[in-house]
């Protein structure tokens, strides 16, 4: 066989691999609210009934499973990886400085509700789906909106809290920052602001905006974004946080425990908790979306419906991407 013969036949053979290969790629399994139709037709039910409960026991799981979602999606995608627990896995991401206040109720209502399916459904259905499901789910029972979750995410076979700094935003960062780095995850400044409608339940620890209420410079001693009489009770209430770094307060001091736009009410009277919160109001890109929801619940509730759907999609894993875990809490 001649070297021109061969060189062409090679060539061909090379352009059908592409092709084949660029098929199959194409072929990658999808997302879709069907995926355990088959598989396991009960998991939304066996995950619904036992987040339930669950809040039922502890009313703070809804805001920190919510924030779970969050701090897994934004740092490698939607895989879990953030649920493994540093007793299984040297420095997880877990152990990253930003997740430590992460909630125990969070994890605990995930491992549960992964514990009942691998009972009905062994081997199956991902930590990432389920924590997906769970977030969804708190968010209705909150008198949120509920809306469909697709499904077929695979679990990271890795966690390193290395990979945690600079992908998540910090309770200081303007607005500006921010939709830089929500726009680094393919989300807009529009998802961003309905997405922050998370703080409308929930609470933050006194450390993460001690910086505005001691020691700020100027006559008031305080950030003057703050509302005076605010900014005095929130002194008050955190006099002691140094000694007991657990106090408090809640993101949403007039409904705290209902799922609905007042977060959005609060700031332009001074009462958004977080610096990055009163970031949001000032920054006319992102203010008008907060004049939007806080005028209107019915675009609020479908503005974070879509960007919750959105934010589930980012960096998932899917097919042979990644693995099912048996535990959620551990690299299996």
């Amino acid at each position: 066989m001649g070297a021109p013969l061969l060189r062409r036949r090679l060539l061909l053979s090379l352009a059908l691999l592409a092709v084949c290969c660029a098929g199959a790629a194409a072929k990658a399994p999808r997302l879709s609210p069907n995926y355990y139709r088959h598989s396991c037709p009960r998991v939304e039910r066996i995950v619904s009934d036992v987040i339930a409960a669950k809040q039922r026991a502890n009313p703070s799981t809804a805001a920190g499973t919510l924030r779970l979602f969050f701090h897994d999606c934004f740092v490698n995608g939607c895989d879990a990886s953030v649920l493994v627990s540093p007793l299984s896995s040297a420095a997880p991401e877990r152990a990253a400085e930003i997740n430590l206040s992460l909630p125990g109720d969070a994890f605990d209502a995930v491992g549960r509700a992964k514990a009942a399916l691998e009972s009905a459904c062994p081997g199956v259905v991902s930590c990432a789906d389920v924590l997906a499901l769970a977030a969804r789910d708190l968010v209705a029972i909150l008198g949120g909106p509920r809306f469909p979750v697709a499904l077929g995410r695979r679990d990271s076979a890795r966690s390193d809290a290395r990979d945690v700094e600079g992908n998540l935003p910090r309770t200081n960062m303007s607005a500006r920052a921010m939709v830089r780095l929500f726009a680094g995850k393919g989300l807009t400044p529009r998802e961003m602001v309905a997405l922050a409608g998370a703080h409308t339940v929930g609470f933050s620890h006194c450390a993460e905006f001690a910086h505005r209420i001691y020691g700020y410079r100027g006559a008031a001693g305080h950030d003057p974004r703050l509302n005076p009489e605010f900014a005095r009770a929130l002194q008050r209430s955190c006099a002691g946080y140094r000694t007991d770094p657990t106090v408090s307060i809640f993101n949403d001091i007039v409904t705290p425990r209902d799922f609905d736009e007042a977060y959005y009410k609060n700031l332009p009277h001074g009462l958004g908790l977080l610096a990055s919160d009163a970031a949001i109001w000032e920054y006319p890109p992102t203010r008008v979306f907060a004049q939007r929801y806080a005028a209107n619940r019915t675009a609020f509730f479908e503005d974070f419906a879509a960007a919750m759907q959105r934010l589930g999609a980012v960096g998932v894993k899917t097919g042979r991407q990644g693995v099912v875990r048996r535990r959620c809490d551990a690299l299996d």
